[in-house]
């Protein structure tokens, strides 16, 4: 357990909003006329944009002086239709949209929606795949950590700390790269398996241990050293946006946000899958072994030394499988019919060609079960879940995502409400909001 930290002095005084809740009239300032007994309160516009980066965001804020009475999102400026695009690609072919909604940690993406497809038909993975699946997730674990510590410290007027996580950030990249031919968008995974496997396992071996023991270790203290006594960023943090534990079981909260503020659920190990469970090899291989990082405080402090910590704990996660990748077939069997033949049979073989173009053509390809599931991984920013209805076909009736951030969002607005409009990008860091999960 990360210590407990000193929070800031309670607010001299409590602001009350408005009687109506979440509906000011947004174009105008109709709302504050005739209303003499807050002759100091305007409303300002924070938006339409993410503040760091693309896709959009917007706050409407009530101000007393600088301080927020209220904040008011507003989302719904991207449309992008993912959930409809999936009644229209089959169950592999989705993973490309899928790994477009959390963009800061695709492989992420990719390997929650076919855990889910794979609960649906049942399918269990072998011990190569799980292995492989595990230290990609870990590594995307990783690489969202790096950006949401670094930008934080960036809003805040630290450079430097932007800096150390993003360097390290490209290394990651290049391992995807290595391993599925794509840096950002991999793709990676397939129902039943992955796309193709390790290109040279003693070169991607060679660079994750350069990434884990000797990189990171180095980035982290580089971190450490900037901020954690840095009395600038602690005193803008501390105290900042604090949730309290029932505040976030009550909002649904997950992932490093819940984690900080003292609630432990980890799907990992709560709700285990890949090697994260016992006997995931299915001839007795133990669990990894791995700490669930938490604080108590519920500050914008708190969250970002849970994310630290995290990081070291998935780099600890790695170094336990990657010296140990098990060899033998990476993908399911091709007798069970969701497997492309391999490319020798594809060329060489009449009953290779026929089983390719059966799995590509429309109105072909596999089958699935009528019904309907729902499962979920740990995502870097909390439970990344797919609910999947089947009618039988090779494509889903209907997809549902649980994203971390969409559920997230909800107590943005809360967390604002008596701070200072300074404070609002301090929260916002420290949430580490990846807009492209609010409008889907």
């Amino acid at each position: 357990m990360i210590g407990t930290y000193n929070a800031r002095l309670a607010m001299p005084y409590t602001l009350t909003p408005l009687e109506k809740a979440y509906d000011l009239e947004i174009e105008t300032l109709d709302e504050l006329k005739g209303r003499p007994d807050v002759p100091d309160r305007w409303i300002l516009n924070f938006g339409p944009q993410h503040p760091a980066t693309h896709t959009t965001l917007r706050l409407v804020l009530e101000l007393d002086g600088e301080r927020i009475v209220r904040a008011t999102p507003h989302i719904g400026y991207l449309h992008s239709g993912f959930e409809k695009l999936a009644e229209h690609q089959n169950y592999n072919q989705w993973v490309c949209t899928a790994s477009r909604m959390d963009y800061v940690s695709p492989i992420m993406n990719d390997i929650a929606w076919h855990h889910a497809v794979e609960k649906l038909l049942d399918i269990n993975l072998t011990p190569r795949c799980k292995v492989i699946r595990t230290i990609l997730s870990e590594l995307g674990r990783i690489q969202n950590h790096l950006l949401c510590v670094g930008a934080a410290a960036l809003d805040l007027g630290a450079f430097t700390g932007f800096l150390y996580g993003f360097n390290e950030r490209e290394h990651v990249y290049d391992i995807i790269d290595f391993v599925s031919g794509q840096r950002f968008h991999p793709d990676y995974t397939r129902v039943g398996g992955l796309k193709n496997d390790l290109p040279c396992e003693e070169t991607f071996r060679k660079m994750v241990h350069n990434f884990i023991d000797e990189r990171m270790p180095k980035s982290i203290g580089d971190i450490e050293t900037l901020l954690n006594t840095n009395r600038i960023f602690v005193d803008r943090v501390e105290g900042i946006g604090t949730i309290t534990k029932e505040e976030a079981t009550g909002w649904s909260l997950t992932g490093p946000l819940a984690r900080a503020s003292g609630v432990t659920r980890d799907l990992r190990r709560d709700e285990p899958y890949l090697c994260y469970e016992d006997n995931w090899d299915d001839q007795g291989a133990k669990a990894v072994e791995f700490k669930v990082p938490m604080a108590t405080t519920g500050d914008c402090l708190a969250r970002y030394h849970v994310r630290l910590e995290e990081i070291k704990q998935s780099c600890n996660i790695i170094s336990q499988l990657i010296d140990d990748i098990p060899g033998g077939p990476l993908n399911v069997t091709a007798g069970s019919g969701i497997k492309m033949p391999e490319k020798d049979a594809v060329y060489n073989t009449i009953e290779g060609t026929i089983q390719q173009f059966e799995m590509i053509m429309p109105n072909c390809g596999f089958e699935s079960p009528v019904g309907e599931s729902y499962s979920a991984i740990e995502g870097a920013n909390g439970e990344m879940g797919f609910f999947i209805v089947s009618a039988g076909s090779d494509k889903p009736w209907r997809v549902a995502p649980r994203p971390c951030s969409f559920i997230n969002f909800q107590v943005f607005a809360k967390m604002f409400e008596g701070h200072q409009l300074a404070d609002l990008v301090a929260i916002l860091g420290s949430l580490n909001i990846i807009a492209a999960e609010l409008d889907r």
